[in-house]
C-alpha cells in the first residue's frame, strides 16, 4: 500500500486525537478537494503492515483512512485494517463513494474493508455545499454512517456525536 504520510494526532478526522493514514490514489478528483495531492496512485511510498501498526501503537489513537480515497486501494489495505481492529483501535474511514454505491456495485475487497469500520464519511467532496460549520466533513453532501450500527439494524444508521 502506497501512503502519502501518517498525521500523529490530528483532531480534525474523528472524535479524540487520532492516527490519520493519507493513502496515494483517488480517480473522484473533486474539484475543490483539499488534498489533490494524494490522486496519483503511484505517490507515496510503499509501508507495510508492521510499519505502520508500529507508529499506530506508538501513537495509542485511533486511526483514520483518508487520502486520496482509500476505498481505491481496498484489497491492500484489508490486513492492515484487521490488524488495526485486532489491536482494539477503531477505523474512520473518507471515501468519495456513497455507501449505497459500495453495497450495490462495490468490490468483495471495498465490502469487506467496511466490515472493519467503524464510521464512514461518505460523498465526493461538493464544493457548492462547502459549510465549515460541519463537524468533521467539508460539504453538506457527505454523511457520518455508524456502520457498526448500522450493521445491526440493518438499516443505514448515522453517527451521533452524543
Amino acid at each position: 500500500m502506497n501512503i502519502v504520510r501518517i498525521v500523529e494526532g490530528t483532531s480534525v478526522d474523528g472524535p479524540g486525537l487520532r492516527t490519520s493514514i493519507y493513502f496515494a490514489g483517488c480517480r473522484h478528483q473533486c474539484p475543490g478537494c483539499h488534498n489533490p495531492s494524494t490522486w496519483d496512485f503511484n505517490s507515496g511510498t510503499p509501508r507495510d503492515v508492521e510499519d505502520v501498526m508500529a507508529v499506530i501503537r506508538y501513537n495509542g489513537f485511533n486511526v483514520t483512512f483518508t487520502g486520496g480515497d482509500p476505498l481505491y486501494s481496498a484489497e491492500a489495505i484489508l490486513p492492515l485494517a484487521r490488524e488495526i481492529v485486532a489491536a482494539g483501535y477503531n477505523i474512520w474511514c473518507y471515501t468519495g463513494f456513497t455507501y449505497e454505491d459500495l453495497m450495490e456495485h462495490g468490490t468483495p475487497a471495498q465490502r469487506s474493508l467496511l466490515e472493519y469500520v467503524a464510521v464512514l464519511v461518505d460523498g465526493p467532496y461538493v464544493a457548492a455545499q462547502r459549510d465549515t460549520n460541519l463537524i468533521f466533513r467539508g460539504s453538506a453532501n457527505q454523511r457520518l454512517i455508524d456502520l457498526a450500527a448500522t450493521r445491526r439494524s440493518g438499516r443505514l444508521s448515522l453517527w451521533n456525536e452524543a
